[in-house]
């Protein structure tokens, strides 16, 4: 029965442990069971201690885990939109991978709900009355709302896809599209209404979110079909990739001209606590060690200097460039939170603001590192369970053709 809804391979135990067992996939199951025990570890931890196993404090409420919750919500939402080249707007290049991305869509938000149901307070609660109560006026429940409704539509996509009805696939692949944009830009709206927090606030960061998730979904798919292929590329996934390669490219070139003007302007004219954030950050590691250099150059450098043709060396930068884009989810918000916050004493004596450092516990690197173990579970699931690659008997690209005519 499950099989006329979702067409799957067999699913039993032996299929699920069944592999190669070459040295790469033996490394990789033990980091995922190691991932998957820090993340038991963890959960534990919070189950006895509560926020308390955290490091966050009233006056840095936000930690890694938030960080990593923004960093699998970027990775989904950057999945569908490239996915979306292909079944949605019909670009030849990316039809095939309409299934893999848009699963690797769903594991990833679905990683990135595990993180942070145990950084919220009382997720059940928060799923009461967040449907019986809602604040309509707030970001964060509009992110909420809108990414339970992203999560059905590109569940409902997958089942399409894999079922081969490119109509009701299509239709809500667009749906997906435009909600996921839209909670995306609303997630990054979150930080662009914080008044009290110059360098955060405006309308920035609803918009570099999603050049930041397109970004991301580029370097998941080379990520994704190195592993598969195993370096070795067929012409039709050479083209694709070079392809892939370019239009990552161009998306870097953008965020470097985004990142230059957002700290020109913020420095310019030295506005307190906004210049003074921006000239903190300046000094950081994490901003150019990994944002700057893993996160944007190196991957750019590679492809501007072979013209997107080195695409083994897009891949191991690919690697480094999800690594930049964790410290670009890591800075996005412990930079934000720097800055302390200030009565407004006329005649009382402050004492002059320093800035708020945080470091995350133990527990926290647990869950974080352990979500990992998540994502890559779920995604070794799918390979084994679903259909994941149009194969020689699949009409998946008729439909176009019928477009066409």
């Amino acid at each position: 029965m499950l099989n006329a809804i979702l067409p799957h391979k067999e699913i039993n135990l032996k299929s699920l442990f069944s592999f190669e067992k070459t040295p790469f996939n033996l490394i990789m199951t033990a980091v995922t069971i190691l991932l998957l025990t820090f993340f038991f570890t963890g959960f534990i931890q919070y189950v006895i201690h509560g926020h308390h196993a955290y490091g966050v404090t009233k006056e840095h409420p936000w930690g890694l885990l938030i960080a990593m919750y923004i960093f699998f919500v970027v990775s989904s939402t950057g999945l569908c939109i490239i996915s979306s080249l292909g079944h949605v707007f019909h670009i030849k290049s990316f039809e095939f991978i309409g299934k893999r991305a848009i699963f690797g869509a769903i594991i990833t938000i679905v990683s990135g709900f595990c993180v942070i149901g145990l950084e919220i307070g009382h997720p059940i609660r928060m799923v009461i009355y967040n449907t019986i109560s809602p604040g309509f006026t707030s970001a964060i429940w509009g992110m909420g709302a809108l990414y339970s409704v992203y999560l059905f539509l590109i569940i409902m996509e997958f089942i399409f896809l894999s079922r081969n009805e490119h109509k009701w696939s299509k239709f809500f692949g667009l749906g997906g599209l435009l909600i996921g944009v839209a909670a995306h830009s609303n997630l990054g709206a979150v930080f662009g209404f914080l008044v009290g927090r110059p360098l955060a606030n405006g309308v920035f960061y609803p918009v570099y979110f999603i050049l930041s998730a397109m970004i991301t979904g580029c370097y998941l798919l080379f990520l994704m079909y190195g592993y598969k292929y195993k370096m070795q590329f067929n012409d039709e996934m050479k083209t694709f990739l070079m392809h892939l390669g370019r239009l990552l490219g161009l998306l870097i070139a953008i965020l470097i001209f985004f990142e230059f003007w957002r700290f020109l302007t913020a420095i310019y004219g030295r506005v307190p606590q906004r210049s003074d954030t921006a000239l903190h950050i300046l000094h950081s590691g994490n901003f150019w060690f990994g944002e700057v250099l893993l996160g944007m150059l190196i991957p750019f450098g590679i492809i501007l200097y072979s013209k997107a043709k080195a695409i083994k060396a897009t891949i191991y930068a690919s690697l480094g460039g999800m690594i930049g884009i964790f410290f670009m989810r890591y800075d996005l918000v412990h930079d934000t939170l720097l800055y302390p916050m200030q009565t407004m004493k006329l005649k009382e004596y402050q004492l002059a603001p320093s800035w708020v450092e945080y470091v995350p516990t133990v527990t926290e690197w647990s869950i974080a590192l352990g979500s990992l173990g998540i994502c890559l579970a779920l995604y070794y699931i799918g390979e084994n369970f679903f259909f994941l690659d149009p194969d020689k008997e699949d009409d998946y690209f008729k439909h176009y053709v019928a477009d066409e005519a």
